[in-house]
Parts: C-alpha cells; sequence; structure tokens
C-alpha cells in the first residue's frame, strides 16, 4: 500500500498563515479604497489673507437639513483630519438640498481643503469674503449629508 500524503491544507500552520495573508490583504485593499475615496487634506492654511490665529484652517459647521447631530458628527470627522472646528449648530434654513462651503477670507485654497476632506464639490464653495473674519469657513450640511465622507462612515461603524 502507497502512504498517504500529508497535504498544505492537513497542516494546522498552512491554514494560519494563509488566513494571516488574506487578513493583510484585506488591511491593505480597505487602505487604497479609503486613500483613493477620503484622500486625507493638509489642515494648514498657506495663505493668511484675514490674519487668522495660528496654522491650522478654522471653520465651523452648520446643519441645514434639520436631522439631528449632522454638525456633531461632522465636527468629529474633521477633527480627525486635524480641521480646527472652533464650532457648531443649525444654519439660519433647515431646508438646504445640497451641502457646499463658505469662503470667509478670500482663501480658495483652504476652502478647497476643506471641502475635499469632507466631500463637497468644489463648484459648492461660495465666496462671501468679509472683512473681519473669525474664521476661514463655514460647512453647511444639506439634504445630500449621506453623499460626504463624514456620513459614509456612519455605516463602518
Amino acid at each position: 500500500m502507497m502512504a498517504k500524503r500529508k497535504t498544505g491544507g492537513d497542516n494546522p500552520l498552512w491554514s494560519i498563515g494563509i488566513a494571516l495573508a488574506v487578513t493583510v490583504a484585506l488591511v491593505l485593499v480597505y487602505g487604497l479604497v479609503v486613500g483613493v475615496v477620503a484622500p486625507r487634506v493638509d489642515p494648514v492654511r498657506v495663505t493668511n489673507p484675514a490674519d487668522l490665529e495660528g496654522t491650522t484652517i478654522q471653520i465651523e459647521i452648520l446643519n441645514g437639513c434639520g436631522i439631528d447631530n449632522l454638525a456633531a458628527e461632522a465636527r468629529t470627522h474633521m477633527r480627525r483630519r486635524g480641521f480646527d472646528v472652533v464650532g457648531v449648530g443649525n444654519y439660519a434654513s433647515q431646508d438646504v438640498d445640497t451641502s457646499f462651503v463658505v469662503d470667509h477670507t478670500g482663501d480658495l485654497q483652504a476652502a478647497r481643503k476643506v471641502a475635499s476632506a469632507i466631500g463637497i464639490p468644489v463648484e459648492h464653495i461660495r465666496q462671501e469674503t468679509e472683512e473681519d473674519a473669525l474664521l476661514d469657513a463655514t460647512v453647511v450640511i444639506g439634504r445630500d449629508y449621506e453623499s460626504l465622507f463624514a456620513f459614509a462612515e456612519r455605516d463602518e461603524n
């Protein structure tokens, strides 16, 4: 009789090795997807036309669609990305359809960084320069909030 040959699948170390390799591959793919879908944005100002404090872009986040806690969730998202969120609250109107960013200082590059970090298209940046601006930009969250990075993450948690 022939002796039965042991295959790699019968060895517990082989199974552990395969499981470890699959786990590492999944982590790498997840990192790639997150890096492409929600790239890291440097939260530092390049210019400072309003002579604001510090070097970190300062923003406020306002809820414009009336759904509880959206501004607070977006604050957490933006702080994790290094932005200085100086306030959250409600926008004057609660029927905003499309989220947008308001540039208060004339630093369009800073406004673009804010928009990019949260997932708002740059076409939705409004420039409303103020002489005595106290912050770089305001994010107004609209009914399209589910398309923003800050809220896409809620499904992952």
